[in-house]
């Protein structure tokens, strides 16, 4: 049974957080001035804030319960996880931001699939992203399935109440103010994620809830198992290896791209703020893995009693603080995990529901209408339509949710946002750092990044067809790997950038004057 105060300020904080995220969403609803507007919020926000927008979104509530529980099962080895990650994501928002918001504004894109049309002026290609795109509410349904959990066993909310209550919060604000919605909530949400990671670092150094601080922290792990203290952990499927280490680093680097988070770039007000801006969210990003350390913290507090009494790790988190800390306290963690899941769900929902209004409908139906259509019907019609795309995508999603709660979601959100970044990995950076890139390029390196990962991770192929041929060692290793990710991804994301190279070499250039638009020179 669950303690009353416990739930009691559960509610309450839970309580003023949902009224603050509405309270935004009008807010937001006043800057709305058009599709575009609403879809971007293009040139609307400075630096700082937008940091802190972006690294709410990329951190996802998989940081606040994936890390902490990778963190509780593998012990310190998961901070190659935690802290290679950002480091990963950045520097891919490093190398393209300039290239996207250039080629962006220039061609007036509302979303990475539309960018990557426009780019290899391919409608081919900008209608398969955007399709492919669809994975990613897989990576939604695992967001909202996580958070009923955590408020089944924070607040003893059931399962599907939890699940329609969250959703319902994240569809009416924004329903009501589209991006600048969904960068307002998140750049608040970003702060209060930010300030709770600071205070688990603390726990983690101090050795918070443990007699004799951190030394005795280090040797309570030893004794539980002396794996947790090893700088590789020799038996985790994805932290085992320096070739593990390697994958996550390459596996992230398009994370950054992904149509949730990048079509965040065009909202940063000015160029000139773009240097700013990267300096604020690589230094937030490399703050918010601390939540890492929690999981550490909570396996020497807990020592194996989540594992045993089939809890499971994903509960080290908001178990630490009931353990630790005081009622009101531990109430935060509702609050938290909230800010953490819809940070990352609404900016799925909103670039979700441009695949409809902009790919399909702005982009492909309206320029084959046999009668022209005035560009004002056509924003009001698209406005409207991303808003009614909203409420079904989200609607999909807790369904999905529900569908899968007794699978293996994480398997489910992995397949989506691992074949997807495999996918996009060759066109996004061979297109932005490459003047010779292709559209057939762009298509074969697209089609068979996201192929193969798909091919690895399914295990679609019997190694036996392989047996006794030159290539059999290389192709028995890559489809070992299954069992691994972030593997599968980076196997996919080399070889769809290496097809963009390949296939580009034998293909037709494009234009001079296309070019110059992109590249601005």
């Amino acid at each position: 049974m669950l303690d009353f105060d416990l739930q009691f300020w559960s509610w309450l904080f839970l309580a003023i957080y949902l009224v603050a995220m509405v309270g935004f969403g009008f807010v937001g609803m006043r800057k709305v001035s058009g599709s575009d507007d609403f879809a971007t919020a293009r040139d609307s926000y400075g630096p700082l804030f937008l940091a802190f927008a972006v690294v709410a979104t990329t951190a996802s509530g998989g940081t606040f319960i994936g890390l902490p529980a990778l963190g509780y099962k593998a012990g310190f080895s998961a901070l190659w996880y935690a802290f290679v990650y950002p480091i990963a994501v950045y520097l891919g928002v490093i190398i393209c931001l300039r290239g996207i918001r250039r080629a962006g504004d220039a061609f007036g894109n509302r979303s990475i699939p539309e960018y990557l049309g426009d780019r290899f002026q391919s409608d081919a290609l900008r209608v398969l992203v955007a399709l492919f795109s669809m994975l990613l509410l897989f990576y939604l349904a695992g967001q909202l399935l996580a958070g009923a959990v955590m408020f089944n066993k924070m607040m003893g909310i059931p399962v599907l109440p939890a699940l329609l209550v969250t959703s319902g919060i994240i569809m009416l604000y924004l329903v009501i103010g589209g991006a600048h919605a969904d960068i307002l909530t998140d750049g608040v949400q970003g702060a209060l994620m930010l300030l709770l990671a600071i205070f688990v670092g603390y726990m983690f150094f101090s050795g918070f809830g443990i007699e004799g601080g951190y030394t005795a922290m280090v040797n309570r792990l030893v004794s539980l198992d002396p794996d947790l203290v090893k700088t590789l952990h020799p038996t985790h499927p994805v932290l085992n290896s320096w070739w593990d280490v390697f994958a996550i680093f390459v596996a992230h680097l398009p994370l950054g791209l992904l149509p949730h988070i990048g079509n965040k770039l065009w909202a940063l007000k000015g160029n000139k703020a773009q240097n700013r801006f990267i300096v604020y969210a690589f230094t937030f990003g490399m703050i918010m893995p601390c939540l890492a350390l929690g999981g550490i913290v909570a396996r020497a507090v807990l020592g194996d009693s989540l594992i045993e009494d089939g809890a499971g790790a994903n509960y080290a988190i908001p178990a630490l603080f009931i353990a630790t800390l005081p009622a009101w306290l531990a109430g935060l963690i509702g609050a938290g995990v909230l800010a953490a899941i819809m940070s990352t769900a609404d900016g799925l929902v909103l670039s979700t529901s441009q695949i409809f209004a902009n790919d399909i409908y702005r982009r492909t139906i309206v320029p084959r209408l046999k009668s022209t259509v005035a560009d004002e019907k056509v924003d009001a019609m698209a406005l409207k339509l991303s808003r009614i795309t909203m409420v079904i995508v989200m609607a999909g999603s807790v369904w999905m949710a529900w569908e899968f709660q007794s699978m293996n979601v994480a398997l489910l959100i992995i397949a989506g946002v691992g074949g997807m970044l495999a996918a996009i990995c060759g066109p996004i950076y061979a297109g932005i750092l490459w003047r010779g890139a292709t559209k057939a390029g762009a298509l074969t390196g697209f089609t068979v990044g996201g192929g193969l990962f798909l091919v690895l991770k399914g295990q679609l192929l019997s190694p036996s067809l392989f047996e006794g041929t030159f290539v059999e060692g290389p192709v028995l290793w890559a489809l070992s790997q299954h069992s691994n990710a972030f593997s599968c991804s980076t196997i996919g994301a080399i070889a769809s950038v290496a097809s963009v190279i390949i296939v580009s070499q034998f293909t037709k250039a494009p234009e001079d004057a296309h070019l110059k638009k992109v590249f601005g020179t």
